[in-house]
């Protein structure tokens, strides 16, 4: 059975989309066939990170009434690819409705597909939470800043009371070591407990590094490179973690006809 996870965050600017884009080339290198959706529609940039050149977009789903499989482009390890668009104006805000048709159209991916990962908008919006009550996962990005954390437990509030989610996966991006990250978490962990009775789990951190920074300029995600082992081994342990939280399961539209 194909798995689900959405990759959130409560503010832009956290890396979202760079954790979102390297999680899934690292699952694809791991020998699992994943797809890669990015669904920030109009504002995507995750297949600038991949160096790739979508002919076709998930406009031309919506819009033109193509098929997902027909605006599928294949990256690297065999990743399939499925941009949101950059600077399309007109499915910034498109109708409930139509993001529940986009994701019943991934259906026909299901049997080729062992992951799904959806890169939603950032913040609290109805975009971004139709999406993440569709998936399985949930995974926040969030860095060791106020603004992050108070956007991050804004994000998981609206998740858990307007949208019945319990489970949460963290990753804390941008960190000095992986105790820091530990520790960063512990602290959000215990101001959510104060107020919401949500599960929080520990995926790992990520370091802050010149590599990571250089991969975005140079259109080379950081997993690619040779010379990236920090990197890319920060990138294996959490591909393993994000796993050992719970799924959500809630009785809305949900990818891969699970409800």
């Amino acid at each position: 059975m194909s798995n689900s996870i959405a990759i959130a965050s409560g503010k832009g600017g956290v890396g979202k989309t760079t954790i979102a884009v390297n999680l899934a080339l690292t699952l694809a290198q791991m020998g699992s066939k994943v797809s890669l959706m990015d669904a920030d529609f109009g504002l995507a940039n995750a297949h600038i990170m991949l160096g790739i050149n979508p002919k076709k977009t998930i406009r031309d789903v919506l819009k033109n009434g193509m098929l997902v499989e027909d605006v599928i482009e294949t990256g690297p390890h065999g990743l399939k690819f499925i941009s949101g668009g950059n600077g399309l104006i007109d499915i910034l805000n498109i109708e409930k409705n139509s993001k529940y048709q986009l994701i019943r159209s991934l259906n026909p991916i299901e049997k080729s597909t062992d992951t799904l990962v959806v890169d939603i908008p950032a913040g609290a919006s109805e975009n971004s939470m139709t999406f993440a009550s569709a998936v399985d996962r949930l995974i926040i990005v969030l860095v060791s800043e106020p603004t992050s954390f108070m956007d991050a437990y804004t994000f998981i509030k609206t998740a858990k009371l307007d949208y019945n989610l319990h489970n949460f996966s963290i990753i804390v991006n941008m960190t000095d070591n992986e105790s820091a990250a530990k520790e960063t978490f512990t602290k959000f962990q215990n101001i959510v407990g104060k107020f919401l009775d949500a599960n929080l789990t520990f995926a790992g951190g990520m370091p802050r590094t010149k590599k990571i920074q250089n991969a975005i300029i140079r259109k080379l995600p950081v997993v690619l490179n040779k010379e990236a082992e920090l990197e890319k081994v920060a990138f294996q342990r959490l591909s393993k973690n994000i796993f050992k939280a719970g799924e959500n399961k809630n009785n809305g539209i949900r990818f891969f006809s699970k409800s």
